[in-house]
């Protein structure tokens, strides 16, 4: 076919000049040629090669392989693959097309997913097409059906609600004897994802540079954006909005952002708590609510002025900052001074301009402070914490270091006219507490497994914090009667059921708002030590004996399993949750 040698030899012949009856030229051994090898080695001599798809195909599997080959042999040499890529500069074009092809894709995901009128109506067709268990009264549908919903879905709705019936999604669910799943678990799924989705949307258009991350200004943003959809923070002053996004964004940093980049994970984000904290505000609060209540959510209007409100009474010299003196007078001067100390060493950053007052604590370092205070029993809040009891860095606590830390609240403790106390004593009962993997040494992972960390570093920084436990049963006979006890717990979360441990109805119940993706406060009365007098509180108030489960719903109570029972085959028990803000997705 060609004239000359493949391997160059003989270059300067061309095809004119070659004669017909010139004798023909040696061919090298294929062993001097890899490519004819490994040509040979996939198509054989050349015959029946087939269509010119099957050789593209045949050409690509090769390519593939060939690459595959040099990747192995890159990962065996060592050598570090490339993982930087140069963000494109602000402005230029292929900034502009990311932009825009970014805007393209959202657009296109919000264009798919279903609005309220089409979830109004995936529910109508789910209940008119589902059938009803005999023995539990749950509203079912087996695989047939399934199939059936699902077309009748796509010709009212369209084909964006396709996706939701894949075969995949109905394997999803627990099934009953029969087959059947529940209709209800399976639709809160679908507003679930739905709700989800948009949040993602939303926070993905402001991701400016498309990480999959924010920035604090952009989740700032994101907050700015939903407080005229909250009921409670409506009537929001606008001078005083953009204090309060800077305060609630920051708690999604605390909890989302744990190496503290500035960055926190969308992903992370959608799945914390903070946002579902966050849409409880959604509920509208009818009924007085006393602002204890109201602090005890941070992302509520009463918490954020509270918190501003504290630290403009620490600033005394009204510099914007607080000199560790002045934090001294925080939680009434009850923290010690050494823990003081601790946490201006490890979490406030040094002023770039140095000078006298070279360490004061900025705003954005006191919501880190309050929020571990307030947050102890956290792994955020306890980590923390855990930075500043560490006296030498070292990863743990020995018994000197729990020697030198109580040693100020013993002080404290003293000047406040308290006994006398025998801080061996005190250090024994904190091992005793947290039972440590190694009986030399306290580590962070030891508090967080004990499940009393928090009690632990209460004891330890603040002389309040160990007086509560020191003085916890009586503080226990002193609490205030079983049916205002009852009445509180149930106003502090959305849904709250009192319960046992060994009730099956209980865990029934349990399961069901479960199943319905309901963040509930449970209290397990067979665990409480005044257990015995909260029930027949509940008593009372139900009218029958025993009466757990009791269910509370925006702090108003529901009843026990018959009534939530017939609230849930009634379609009536979302949107009932749907008030109270137990349900935003």
């Amino acid at each position: 076919m060609y004239g000359g040698s493949s391997d160059g030899e003989g270059g300067g012949h061309d095809a004119s000049s070659a004669a017909p009856a010139a004798p023909q030229k040696k061919i090298p051994p294929a062993s001097s040629m890899p490519w004819v090898r490994n040509l040979r080695r996939y198509i054989g001599t050349g015959a029946g090669l087939g269509s010119e798809a099957l050789m593209e195909l045949e050409t690509k599997r090769i390519l593939l392989e060939i690459f595959k080959e040099r990747q192995q042999k890159n990962a065996e040499a060592g050598s570090i693959p490339s993982f930087y890529k140069k963000k494109p500069e602000e402005g230029s074009i292929s900034h502009r097309v990311q932009r825009l092809a970014k805007y393209r894709f959202l657009k296109k995901q919000s264009d798919l997913l279903l609005n309220a009128d089409d979830l109004d109506a995936m529910w109508v067709c789910l209940r008119e097409n589902c059938v009803i268990d005999d023995a539990t009264g749950a509203e079912k549908m087996n695989y047939e059906d399934f199939c059936h919903i699902a077309s009748v879905c796509t010709e009212q709705i369209g084909p964006k609600c396709r996706r939701f019936f894949s075969p995949s999604n109905f394997m999803k669910f627990e099934k009953d004897e029969a087959g059947r799943i529940a209709i209800l678990p399976f639709y809160l799924y679908v507003m679930r994802t739905v709700s989800l989705t948009q949040a993602r949307i939303d926070m993905s258009e402001l991701d400016e540079d498309s990480d999959g991350f924010l920035q604090p200004h952009e989740m700032e943003a994101y907050i700015r954006g939903l407080i005229p959809n909250l009921a409670q923070l409506r009537d929001m002053p606008p001078a005083f909005i953009q204090m309060y996004c800077r305060i609630a964004a920051h708690k999604f940093f605390f909890f989302c952002d744990p190496h503290r980049r500035g960055k926190a994970c969308i992903k992370k984000v959608l799945l914390s708590n903070c946002l579902q904290e966050l849409m409880e505000l959604h509920q509208e609060s009818e009924e007085e609510v006393t602002d204890t209540e109201q602090a005890e959510n941070w992302f509520s209007l009463t918490s954020a002025q509270r918190i501003c409100d504290m630290f403009l009474a620490l600033d005394k010299d009204m510099n914007g900052t607080l000199s560790k003196q002045e934090l001294k007078e925080y939680a009434d001067g009850t923290l010690t001074e050494i823990f003081i100390e601790r946490a201006f060493d490890e979490h406030v950053r040094r002023s770039k301009t140095g000078g006298g007052n070279a360490r004061e604590m900025d705003f954005e370092s006191f919501l880190d402070f309050v929020l571990a205070l307030e947050n102890k029993d956290t792994p955020e809040g306890l980590t923390y914490l855990f930075r500043c009891l560490d006296l030498h860095g070292r990863g743990y606590l020995t018994t000197a270091d729990i020697h030198t830390l109580f040693r100020d609240v013993h002080q404290k403790w003293i000047e406040g006219g308290n006994y006398e106390l025998c801080i061996e004593d005190v250090r024994d009962e904190i091992w005793d507490m947290v039972k440590p993997a190694d009986p030399l040494r306290i580590t962070l992972s030891d508090l967080l497994a004990c499940k009393q960390g928090g009690t632990v570093a209460s004891m330890l920084i603040d002389v309040r914090g160990f007086w509560a436990h020191d003085n916890r049963e009586n503080l226990l006979q002193e609490e205030e009667e079983p049916e205002e006890e009852v009445t509180r717990l149930a106003s502090q979360r959305a849904v709250v059921i009192f319960s046992k441990s060994s009730c099956c109805m209980c865990h029934t119940v349990k399961t069901l708002f479960s199943d319905l993706g309901v963040n509930t406060a449970v209290y397990e009365l067979d665990e409480d030590p005044r257990g015995r007098e909260m029930e027949k509180a509940l008593a009372k108030l139900i009218g029958q004996n025993p009466p757990v489960p009791a269910v509370f719903i925006g702090g108003i109570l529901v009843g026990a399993t018959d009534k939530i029972m017939s609230l849930h085959l009634g379609g009536k028990l979302v949107p009932l949750l749907r008030a109270a803000g137990a349900i935003w997705l």
